[in-house]
């Protein structure tokens, strides 16, 4: 008898983790304005690292997404009160969607389960990570730029302006999907100091002979103007 005890309770420990009663993941939702044609099953990402997945998306009356989220075991203790999560294009495959995951501000409380979060665009996720302060954005592009211009010399493959200018490309994107204020605080307060970064980037290849290789950011900054 006791034997049989033992065996029911052997399959109703294995049924119960098969229906993930005694699932270690994380599960928790994550509040988007938009979801940009996101999907279930696609992938969530930090630090290059699949790390979990989208298992459901809900519309809510507001005018908001509401996506359910599954975080592996072995990851779940990076995702904390300080994390930040954005939609981005799948690197692995452009024509899907991926949940990408940053931490700011060091270190925080981890997430519980069935917490509900305000999801974040790229730029002002990566903004707060500088402490949400666009002068400290500033001086950290200023000193990209000036290892940039500093070091053509040494860059035969123009690896360090090809970065550069995607991130240009993901500074147009930002903008295109953020509401006007935001479009109007980048105009104001970021594109005039980028453009001077720019030209003395530029100033300094022409005096290598190699000024082309800087249109190819001039004509982002005149699309990013035109948002």
């Amino acid at each position: 008898m006791f034997r049989k005890i033992l065996i029911l309770l052997s399959i109703i420990s294995v049924w119960l983790v098969c229906s993930g009663w005694f699932s270690t993941d994380l599960d928790f939702k994550i509040r988007f304005a938009q979801i940009n044609g996101l999907k279930s099953e696609e992938r969530i990402l930090f630090e290059e690292n699949t790390i979990g997945k989208v298992t459901d998306i809900f519309y809510e009356k507001d005018g908001t997404y509401l996506v359910e989220v599954e975080i592996d075991s072995d990851f779940k203790n990076a995702v904390t009160g300080n994390s930040q999560f954005f939609i981005v294009k799948d690197p692995s495959d452009p024509g899907k969607k991926a949940i990408e995951m940053i931490t700011v501000k060091g270190e925080g409380e981890p997430l519980e389960d069935g917490a509900v979060v305000e999801g974040s665009t790229r730029l002002s996720a990566l903004l707060d990570k500088m402490g949400n302060d666009l002068e400290k954005s500033m001086a950290d592009l200023k000193k990209r730029f000036k290892g940039f211009s500093e070091g053509a010399k040494e860059i035969p493959e123009n690896q360090n302006i090809k970065r550069l200018q995607k991130d240009l490309d993901q500074l147009l994107e930002e903008m295109k999907q953020s509401g006007a204020a935001f479009r109007d605080k980048v105009q104001k307060d970021l594109v005039p100091r980028l453009q001077e970064e720019i030209d003395k980037l530029n100033e300094r290849l022409r005096e290598l002979g190699r000024e082309k290789e800087a249109e190819p950011l001039q004509t982002k900054m005149d699309e990013i103007r035109k948002i």
